[in-house]
């Protein structure tokens, strides 16, 4: 088959691999129909994630139709059309018992790596290191997906693929993200970053009660896309001094809650922090650019909630912990437990309260993955979601 493949730091090839097998009795084989290039893909993309290994497998954004299936899935027909989480879970381990999927003890079979740098291991996820599992990804002509009788939602039929594939991650991300705001009626909610997962938030902001969102970015197609599909207020971070800003917009408060939808590979324009950021990564002096979080921190109004959804990957210099601290606020973050809004997150699309599809800017074939792949880092043409269609079509 066919496949995105990583061959290290900004080579991804579309190579010939052998296809997926089962390999255990909770096993399924889907044929993707769709696929996506996620903003975390470019971690490993950009050289920021450990234990990528030549020819790993990319993607995490997947859905696609039952083709074979292990002899303990009884949910599931050939056939079926599923969307396939993009963290993976056992569904009976203390974690899934509690709904946190994405803590998942059993599914990580690598887990003594993960731990040795996190403490503990999340859950596996699909094409994302072999520290969280070694999973072949899912930007490929078919997936291997394990514990297939556990969270992978059916579609129906009248939803297209382009409808149902961000329940994979992004929509799901988006909202969780929102949730961990906890946003009261009328809030200010302020969301840094505008690609697809902060595009998601700023629909899950409203969905959950916010009076007014503000969204911050620097590309002109994302802050357009915030204003006009999601109805925010919009931030140029490039043009105004954001903690100015934000102040002034809120008399002086600052906004009631904040979410870094940006993560590990913040930029910032000129700011002092984000160009010793930005040096520290280049020589390897350090993994993330923290530069989100940094202002999250001084913007927040006291008493306010940090929410973080934006994937952090090691080290952060200089967190203004004490501002933190007297400041009283609240910090909610983590992988998301996507299996938990699968069926909630559906029935608002299936009612047309939201059309996911909205965000997408990029269709194309899997051999042309390598190319988007540099565009959509680059952010370059308007690109802010690429999907792809390994096999043909998509319904």
């Amino acid at each position: 088959m066919k496949a995105l493949c990583w061959h290290g730091k900004g080579d991804i090839r579309c190579d010939t691999v052998p296809d997926p097998e089962l390999q255990g009795p909770r096993d399924a084989i889907i044929r993707v129909t769709a696929c996506a290039i996620c903003g975390s893909d470019l971690h490993p993309y950009d050289g920021y994630m450990p234990t990528m290994e030549a020819g790993d497998i990319m993607g995490h954004e997947t859905m696609g139709e039952v083709v074979a299936l292990g002899s303990e899935v009884s949910n599931l027909a050939i056939g079926d059309r599923i969307v396939v989480p993009f963290n993976i879970a056992c569904g009976d381990c203390f974690f899934c018992r509690k709904q946190l999927f994405s803590l998942c003890d059993r599914s990580n079979p690598n887990a003594e790596i993960a731990a040795k740098a996190m403490g503990h291991s999340p859950s596996g996820l699909f094409g994302y290191s072999h520290m969280l599992g070694g999973y072949a990804g899912g930007q490929a002509e078919f997936l291997r997906v394990p514990f297939a009788d556990v969270g992978h939602i059916k579609v129906p039929d009248g939803i297209s693929d382009e409808q149902a594939l961000f329940l994979s991650d992004i929509f799901p991300t988006g909202y969780m993200a929102a949730e961990n705001a906890e946003i009261e009626p009328g809030d200010t909610v302020a969301v840094w970053g505008c690609g697809p997962v902060g595009q998601f938030a700023i629909q899950s902001a409203w969905m959950l009660g916010a009076g007014r969102v503000i969204a911050i970015d620097t590309v002109p197609e994302r802050l357009e896309m915030a204003w006009t599909v999601g109805k925010a207020e919009v931030i140029d971070f490039r043009e105004v001094d954001v903690y100015e800003m934000l102040q002034e917009m809120t008399g002086g408060r600052g906004p009631d809650r904040c979410i870094d939808a940006v993560g590990a590979e913040a930029h910032a324009g000129g700011s002092i922090d984000a160009v010793v950021d930005k040096v520290k990564a280049a020589t390897f002096l350090g993994t993330d650019r923290p530069h989100v979080l940094r202002e999250m921190i001084m913007c927040c109004r006291k008493g306010g909630t940090l929410s973080v959804p934006g994937v952090y990957i090691g080290m952060l210099d200089k967190i203004p912990f004490g501002a933190l601290m007297n400041k009283g606020l609240t910090v909610r973050t983590g992988q998301t437990h996507t299996h938990r809004y699968l069926e909630p997150l559906l029935a608002k699309v299936v009612s047309g309260e939201i059309d996911p599809s909205f965000v997408i800017t990029d269709r194309a074939g899997l051999e042309d993955g390598p190319e988007l792949y540099k565009k959509f880092r680059d952010k370059k043409d308007g690109c802010i979601k690429v999907v792809m269609q390994p096999n043909g079509s998509p319904k």
